[in-house]
């Protein structure tokens, strides 16, 4: 039985029918059911909620997900499971979960104390040993774990701490007990998700969120980040994130969270140790970083000091945290307390290191470690759920998840009773924990779903612990603990707590914030990204104006019907040279030339069909491909309008006429148009929107120089300059300023020596010019860098260049200076394989 919305809430009576509709499904939830138990405690938050929520959608509840997961996609929300290279779209579910403040101050106080305790055995276990040494712990759950590094035995972190941040996972019974059902204190994820879901349901609930008084969620993310800062040596310290990059099924997540606090993203390739100091390379040189909140395991931190063939680490990154020059959130070692063993543990723990029980108990575990618990696991295994204690697949789970032991028979039972036999220590067994409702929408109904929990703690300046009020709830499908994990058709949801008063305005903006109109660091990655994703977009441009130029979109009323047969062989020529379209070798005549239009064997229309969607290097689709795997690392840089445009990659069409093409054409350069507008308008005049802009010039100049090259030789007939004159958008110039025909040095003029023509070559150089001088120097002599002087000269000889001697050597010779500069700027500016530190005339900040 479910429960829909049969009146409009806007109508007469309407709140009547919201309240029958919540109490029908109050009498088809079950036990434990979170709006069920809050009705029969006279709470009137959740009444209040849905039915605010019906009026917002104006009774129609079923489009309500679609608002919402509309809004998570405009955040740029999204994941990826492992070994996926696509993202997916973040399911986010539009009824929140809500908490009233007295259930919650249980679940934080739970939390501040499990978090206290973690740290206390995480120091402990790389300390003196005692909870060892007097049998609370046994070595081999220690041990055992991939996560215990003997190396950090006997180190001392800087600031004292070695958790900074930490994650539980919260189950809610049918009694409406919460219970542990995991810990992660290594790198925990997900605050990112539920600082994106608070957002899409604040743009969806709007102002509703304030009358239900629900508790913000920036003081949390202000006492983290503020809580890092305390416990570096500097006072304006340099905080990066540290991710492994964009193929990490939470680097969105990761973006976002770069993005919102402040904080640099960084990959191990753009830091640098030395002298016992982290750098991150930048446009600038070496600048000095004072922390890292870690998102990557710990064995691929520092390949000197764990896993040697880590290709995504700092070397020497251990060297300054053991020199206390760099504070690392959180310590390795930590996941060591993460093991599904560890939790049998706790409540022991708990007694020997606080003098307390447990106010949030885990859900029973018996380590199969001790004979005692392992008879128990055998002979109840009808009734438990057998998991690996670590997280290493023992052979009796081949698959590494958890199983129902009474869903075992035959092969796989012995199989695990024998491998339980010989390694007992790699199982526990746990009870299956049948988790609490909480109401979600399915075509328009409310219908209950099972759920867990995310909570989130953090150091606030104090060294104190912090509860995030709220994290992000998971929504199954099935009534078990092992439907509670994120998967296909299972929802994400906010979780609202409800506070007795209302809430005060928070934001990460301090009240007495000084002014800076320093623009930040650029680190070189992210300036090689932006630097080539200004080129490929220009790339893209220019290939759409060649494809709809071969199919005839000109705004030349006679060019289109009758082209000259050496304009489409040129045409033709260019498509293939630029690698936007490929043919067999075997196509060209038996003289090696193209012949005339009689004797081309591709046509041309299918050239510009191979440009669109074939597999070229070069092909839009090609390069459409390229932009978002640019632009998937550059996340924290980009908007959410332009990762919009990047993400969504159009769908191949086939068998297309000529004039669908060209449609397809003209839809796909308004989109590259859009990005190139977004940059220009919307990209504050940093050193990012120079290398951005840098790339697009140069392509664009390159690409000036192809086509003059082709359609501007000595031997240039009409049809050619006018094929020019519209792929560089100069037609209406062109004519404004002659009033005779078309002749080749005018054209030449206008294309490559026109200052004042922002299509031009000439034009690209000097914004070309401009950049550079902007961008930082190494050298304190005040000289030009060779990347200077390679601009330098080219502009000089375009200077002196003369329209009458500008043929296709010239502009050859041009083209190739260009790439050169290309290459200068890369190795002043970006990151080189095997790169050396680079420390000529550098201040290292």
């Amino acid at each position: 039985m479910v429960a829909t919305v049969a009146e409009r809430p806007g109508a007469a009576g309407s709140t009547g029918a919201v309240h029958g509709w919540i109490d029908r499904y109050v009498a088809a939830a079950g036990s434990g059911d979170v709006l069920r138990d809050a009705v029969s405690r006279g709470q009137d938050s959740w009444r209040e909620m849905l039915g605010g929520l019906a009026a917002i959608s104006d009774g129609h509840l079923g489009k309500l997900n679609d608002r919402m997961l509309r809004q998570a996609y405009e955040i740029g929300t999204a994941f990826r499971f492992p070994g996926e290279s696509q993202e997916r779209r973040w399911p986010i579910s539009a009824v929140p979960l809500l908490i009233d403040q007295a259930e919650w101050a249980t679940i934080e106080a739970g939390v501040i104390q499990r978090a206290d305790l973690l740290e206390r055995v995480v120091a402990d276990i790389f300390g003196d040993q005692t909870l060892i040494a007097d049998g609370s712990l046994p070595p081999a759950l220690v041990t055992g774990s991939r996560h215990f590094p003997r190396s950090m035995i006997g180190w001392t972190p800087p600031g004292g701490h070695r958790l900074h941040i930490y994650a539980a996972d919260l189950a809610r019974g049918p009694d409406g007990e919460w219970r542990v059902l995991a810990d992660h204190a290594r790198a925990p994820a997900g605050a990112g998700y539920a600082l994106e879901n608070r957002l899409a349901a604040s743009r969806v609930m709007g102002a509703l969120q304030a009358r239900l008084n629900v508790c913000r969620l920036a003081p949390f993310f202000t006492a983290f980040r503020d809580g890092l800062a305390a416990v570096c040596q500097r006072a304006e310290p340099r905080i990066g994130l540290l991710t492994p990059g964009r193929y990490n099924q939470s680097y969105a997540e990761q973006a976002h969270l770069a993005r919102y606090l402040g904080l640099l993203l960084v990959e191990g390739s753009d830091l640098a140790v030395r002298e016992d100091k982290l750098y991150v390379r930048t446009v600038d040189g070496l600048k000095r970083v004072d922390a890292l909140w870690r998102r990557m395991d710990s064995r691929f931190l520092d390949p000197l000091a764990f896993d040697a063939t880590s290709a995504i680490g700092v070397p020497g990154l251990m060297d300054a945290i053991s020199a206390g020059n760099v504070v690392l959130a959180n310590m390795p070692g930590a996941g060591v307390v993460e093991s599904a063993g560890m939790a049998a543990f706790m409540p022991v723990l708990a007694r020997r290191l606080l003098g307390e029980r447990l106010k949030l108990p885990n859900i029973a575990t018996w380590w199969c470690g001790h004979a005692r618990e392992r008879a128990h696991v055998e002979a109840s295994l009808d009734r438990l759920l057998i998991a690996p204690a670590f997280d290493d697949a023992p052979a009796g789970l081949p698959h590494g998840q958890p199983v129902l032991g009474g869903s075992l028979r035959g092969a796989a039972r012995a199989a695990l009773l024998a491998d339980l036999q010989r390694r007992p220590h790699d199982y526990v067994g746990r009870e299956v924990v049948r988790l609490s409702t909480t109401p979600g929408l399915q075509g328009g109904a409310l219908v209950p779903r099972p759920f867990t929990l995310r909570v989130f703690a953090a150091r606030d300046p104090s060294g104190s612990w912090t509860v995030m009020p709220g994290g992000f709830a998971r929504l199954g499908e099935e009534p078990d603990v092992r439907a509670a994990v994120m998967g296909e058709g299972a929802f994400s949801a906010d979780v609202c707590v409800i506070c007795d008063t209302p809430v005060e305005a928070a934001t990460l903006l301090p009240s007495n914030a000084p002014i800076r109109r320093n623009p930040g660091t650029l680190p070189s990655r992210a300036a090689d990204n932006l630097f080539w994703l200004g080129r490929y977009v220009e790339r893209g441009d220019a290939t759409l104006r060649l494809v709809r130029a071969a199919l005839g979109g000109t705004i030349d009323a006679d060019a289109g019907a009758a082209r000259s047969p050496l304009t489409m062989i040129r045409m033709a020529e260019m498509l293939i040279e630029t690698g936007a379209a490929e043919i067999e070798d075997d196509e060209e005549d038996e003289d090696g030339e193209a012949g005339d239009a009689g004797g081309i064997t591709h046509d041309l229309n299918e050239l510009a069909r191979a440009a669109l969607d074939g597999a070229g290097f070069a092909s839009v689709r090609s390069l459409l491909g390229s932009i978002r795997r640019i632009g998937e690392g550059t996340r924290d840089r980009l908007s959410a309008e332009v990762w919009r445009l990047i993400d969504a990659i159009p769908p191949r069409e086939k068998d297309l006429d000529t004039a669908a093409l060209l449609n397809r054409a003209t839809f796909l350069q308004e989109r590259f148009s859009a990005l190139a507008g977004l940059s220009a308008e919307n990209m504050g005049r940093t050193a990012g929107w120079r290398f951005h802009d840098l790339g697009r010039r140069i392509e664009r100049a390159a690409q000036v120089c192809q086509q003059m090259r082709l359609f501007a030789a000595n031997e240039a007939n009409v049809d050619d300059l006018t094929t020019l004159l519209d792929l560089n958008d100069s037609q209406i110039s062109y004519r404004a300023r002659y009033l005779t025909g078309l002749a080749l040095a005018p054209v030449r003029d206008l294309i490559a020596l026109d200052p004042f023509n922002p299509r031009s070559l000439a034009f690209q150089v000097t914004q070309i010019g401009e950049h550079l001088d902007a961008l930082p120097s190494l050298r304190d002599d005040g000289m030009a860098e060779a990347h200077q002087l390679l601009a330098t000269e080219i502009g000089a000889l375009l200077t002196m260049a003369r329209a009458e001697q500008f043929g296709a050597d010239v502009a050859a010779s041009f083209e190739n200076r260009l790439y050169a500069l290309s290459d200068a700027i890369g190795r002043r500016f970006f990151l080189q394989e095997n790169e050396t530190i680079r420390a000529a005339g550098m201040t290292l900040a």
